[in-house]
């Protein structure tokens, strides 16, 4: 009897064990199922901060109150966020939207640059707004739009610019074709409306290579075959080019500096380039003045050449625009000169095309320097001694 209740007991007790044991167990795994990962600084789920390192884009991540979680510094330098909180009201709108149906949402929004740092109209953004899990977060990404908008905006107006300027010569002469048919019988007239139609189509060819030379040298690609160029040719050439339109308004075309200066670049474009710029001065000149073309070393390594006038001055207001592609200081003047508004587009776009830069000093009633700054190739030894000779004088 004894036996049986010793054995009874030793049964119950190894019951009692062995539910403690699958007891602790269940607990041990259950446990190890609920733990969570550690959480990331800021509240965000693991991962999304890096995610949010590595982006192209301005993000910002919103909680379920509209706190900020976090804030690329991209996203604050353009005056989306302050301190916690989103500023932009057409972000946070959406971002409320979104948070409420779960659907991703996006837009183009127009972000003021007094709400921060940047100065201007303000800048546009690509804006798409997606949740981040399920507690309410919301992502926001923005792509700045603002440079490829305003490059739209050029070629937009680039376009109509050319357009009317095409449409100028174009229809001057088909009138001036049209007229001399009616004129058949007045050899008088013929001649001079055959001068003008010769002068509408220089004119227009002039606006055709001004555009191909300008086309060439406004992109990104860098300029093939460059070459040791002497400044001293360069000027020869542009003064040589620019003869007759002096010598129409007796204006002496003059020069002087250093010789043997050389740079590296393309000798066609530097010496399009100097010819614009003399052309110029010409033509806003008065006559029987003076233009002077001279060219210096500089202590730094870099070479200048000079074109100083006589001429009536640029405004003041004028001067950051006018090497803008057909922006004209006054219209009626550039007309009647000839110019196509292209020429000093084409000097900036040419000198930054050697690595150099072109600036301008003027006065109004007393006249303008414009200056081209090119790298030297190799600074001369020692100073050459300064000479000046005129353009006639040079010329046999």
């Amino acid at each position: 009897m004894e036996v049986e209740i010793v054995a009874g007991l030793t049964g119950l007790a190894g019951l009692a064990i062995g539910l403690a044991t699958g007891l602790a167990v269940r607990v041990t795994e259950r446990a190890q199922r609920v733990v969570t990962p550690p959480a990331t600084p800021g509240g965000l789920p693991p991962g999304v901060a890096s995610v949010l390192s590595v982006l192209r884009s301005s993000a910002v991540v919103l909680d379920a109150e509209d706190r900020v979680l976090r804030a690329s510094s991209a996203a604050r330098a353009f005056g989306m966020v302050s301190d916690d909180r989103l500023k932009v009201d057409e972000l946070l709108a959406m971002a409320r939207l979104v948070r409420r149906d779960g659907e991703i949402r996006e837009a183009e929004v127009q972000v003021d640059a007094g709400r921060g740092r940047l100065r201007g109209e303000g800048r546009w953004f690509a804006v798409r707004v997606a949740p981040l899990g399920s507690h309410g977060l919301v992502l926001v990404l923005a792509e700045d739009l603002t440079e490829m908008r305003r490059v739209e905006a050029i070629r937009r107006d680039f376009v109509a610019n050319v357009s009317h300027e095409l449409k100028t010569p174009v229809g001057a002469l088909a009138l001036l074709a049209e007229t001399v048919e009616g004129a058949a019988d007045d050899p008088e007239a013929v001649r001079r409306f055959a001068g003008r139609m010769q002068h509408e189509s220089v004119r227009l060819t002039s606006l055709v290579q001004d555009l191909m030379t300008l086309s060439r040298v406004q992109g990104d690609e860098p300029l093939p075959d460059l070459r040791p160029v002497s400044l001293d040719e360069v000027v020869v050439e542009a003064l040589d080019r620019g003869h007759v339109k002096a010598g129409a308004k007796g204006i002496e075309l003059a020069t002087g500096g250093e010789d043997g200066l050389k740079v590296r670049g393309d000798a066609d474009l530097l010496i399009t380039a100097l010819r614009n710029l003399i052309d110029n001065a010409v033509a806003y000149s008065p006559e029987n003045t003076r233009v002077v073309v001279t060219t210096r070393q500089c202590d730094d390594g870099y070479a200048e050449i000079n074109v100083t006038d006589q001429g009536i001055g640029i405004p003041a207001e004028d001067l950051e625009r006018i090497f803008e592609r057909f922006y004209r200081v006054d219209p009626a003047r550039s007309r009647q000169t000839g110019g196509t508004g292209l020429g000093l587009a084409i000097v900036k776009h040419v000198t930054t095309k050697h690595d150099g830069e072109v600036t301008v000093w003027s006065k109004e009633g007393s006249g303008s320097t414009f200056t081209i700054r090119l790298p030297l190739l190799h600074p001369p030894a020692g100073r050459q001694t300064p000479h000046s000779q005129t353009a006639q004088e040079a010329t046999p």
